[in-house]
């Protein structure tokens, strides 16, 4: 489903919807408030920067502006200490008009399924067509340290949940666009790809179900992206996600785990994710 059939799909809901009981039609609306606040004709990408990657909206082009997500419809701000709380706008060299959450709402937080991918479905109704998604995360490879990052190729909802709703069948075959992540081995050749599972949270997976994740294929384990990537898809957004290894999952770790870990790893790796997704956004 395109994004053009994905509006128009939203327009034909009942005349009876209003943003308040219809998320589709919240998203409309809260799209059309980032297109009035910063003068846009349409934002061309959306980057969702998650823990440990804040840091990283820094040289993704020219400032546009930028404002607290909880002013926009539908939007909370951020409950994870370490997420930046605001959504900036910037123009890259080649007028592409790129709009970056430094915060998400997880899972976890109790709200639903339909507040934790509002940003992917606002990033739709204001014109998007390509979505980058970032976490932080546990790592089972123990040949990927904490501070590597990882491109997604697939992923494991372990959530027990699912944004669609009704008779929505989405082709997930590829789930995450292969020339995004050729674009992005062509700004850093040697990133390596992987399965990730997200689970429910907000309790750290127990070695049990880390070691269950891994014989099920996952490289990777943490509570977010996936759940956005279904609603992206459905959307008709290109996909690119990527994981920041910030520990090594419970289990592959010989410590206990922490939240200071993930957000000790982001500052770490902050100069690299920054040229990275520099790189990326240039590109788009």
């Amino acid at each position: 489903m395109t994004p053009a059939v994905y509006s128009a799909a939203m327009s034909e809901e009942p005349s009876v919807a209003t943003p308040a009981t219809d998320p589709y039609a919240l998203a409309q609306e809260a799209g059309r408030a980032v297109l009035d606040r910063f003068g846009v004709g349409r934002v061309d990408a959306w980057f969702v920067l998650g823990s440990g990657w804040s840091a990283a909206a820094e040289d993704l082009g020219e400032p546009v502006g930028r404002c607290p997500l909880g002013d926009l419809p539908g939007f909370s701000a951020p409950a994870v200490r370490g997420h930046g709380g605001e959504l900036v706008v910037l123009r890259n060299d080649r007028g592409t008009v790129i709009a970056v959450s430094t915060g998400r709402t997880h899972f976890y937080e109790g709200r639903g399924v339909a507040p934790v991918v509002h940003g992917v479905r606002t990033a739709a109704a204001a014109g998007a067509r390509t979505l980058l998604l970032t976490n932080g995360c546990g790592g089972l490879n123990r040949a990927w340290p904490p501070g590597t990052t990882v491109l997604l190729r697939d992923h494991l909802n372990l959530t027990g949940a699912t944004p669609l709703v009704g008779p929505t069948f989405i082709d997930m075959s590829e789930a995450y666009a292969g020339r995004l992540r050729e674009l992005a081995r062509s700004v850093d050749p040697g990133l390596p790809e992987g399965v990730y599972a997200q689970f429910h949270g907000p309790q750290f997976e127990t070695p049990a179900e880390v070691q269950m994740a891994g014989r099920l294929g996952a490289d990777l384990v943490g509570m977010s992206t996936a759940l956005e990537t279904i609603a992206a898809r459905e959307a008709g957004l290109d996909v690119l996600a990527i994981s920041l290894v910030t520990n090594l999952a419970a289990g592959v770790s010989a410590t206990h785990l922490s939240h200071q870990e993930v957000l000790d790893a982001g500052v770490e790796a902050a100069p690299r994710l920054r040229t990275l997704l520099a790189g990326i956004a240039a590109a788009l």
